[in-house]
């Protein structure tokens, strides 16, 4: 399976590459930086030069089986570019896949999307959330993974993901980028979304028993 993850030098995006190339999936990231090149290839994947806010996507999706949208704009930026990039962004990849035939798409979201409160997290929600439903308005065949707080602990393997969850938590991005694994061949995550959190079923088991 040919796997094109926008955002491709992400920390979750870097983890979901390496399972793929170890699968033997054909791992492709998009990348704005050539200097990150030898780190994707150091993780076996393919790096794809691409500024998703100036570039067009489109020479480099119609290739793919599947699209993982991984990127955002990072805790650092500016609510405007929120709107362009965990938006716009994601807007752009929508596009590319519904014109190129691309069916599978896979959005990495966040949970706390229902109920936005007033804050400085704010702008990056209300991008994400109308990122997700202009995915959910495309046709494509797609699946939202919504995560809790993402940590750099190590992945325990085991996950408790729901349509929605009744608490907040965290998980380790080693944990998502192995669910958003299965979640890419799993037709019963087709057109659903769901929420997801560190727990204590085994991570293909929770993705394979989801409804």
């Amino acid at each position: 399976m040919d796997v094109l993850v926008a955002g491709g030098h992400g920390q979750v995006a870097r983890r979901l590459l390496r399972l793929l190339a170890q699968h033997g999936d054909t791992a492709r990231g998009l990348i704005r930086n050539p200097d990150h090149a030898a780190d994707l290839e150091s993780d076996g994947a393919h790096p794809v030069i691409c500024d998703l806010e100036h570039d067009d996507v489109r020479p480099h999706v119609g290739g793919a089986d599947a699209f993982v949208f991984a990127a955002g704009a990072g805790p650092g930026s500016g609510d405007a570019r929120k709107r362009t990039m965990d938006l716009g962004g994601a807007v752009k990849c929508i596009d590319a896949c519904r014109e190129l035939g691309v069916a599978r798409f896979v959005m990495v979201s966040s949970m706390g999307l229902q109920d936005i409160a007033d804050g400085p997290m704010r702008p990056y929600y209300e991008a994400k959330r109308d990122a997700d439903a202009s995915l959910e308005a495309s046709g494509l065949d797609w699946t939202i993974v919504r995560p809790g707080r993402l940590t750099n602990e190590p992945g325990a393997g085991t996950v408790e993901l729901a349509r929605r969850l009744s608490r907040r938590g965290e998980i380790p991005r080693d944990d998502v980028a192995l669910v958003l694994l299965h979640t890419l061949t799993a037709e019963n995550t087709v057109r659903a979304g769901f929420d997801l959190l560190s727990g204590t079923t085994e991570a293909s088991q929770a993705v394979a028993t989801f409804s």
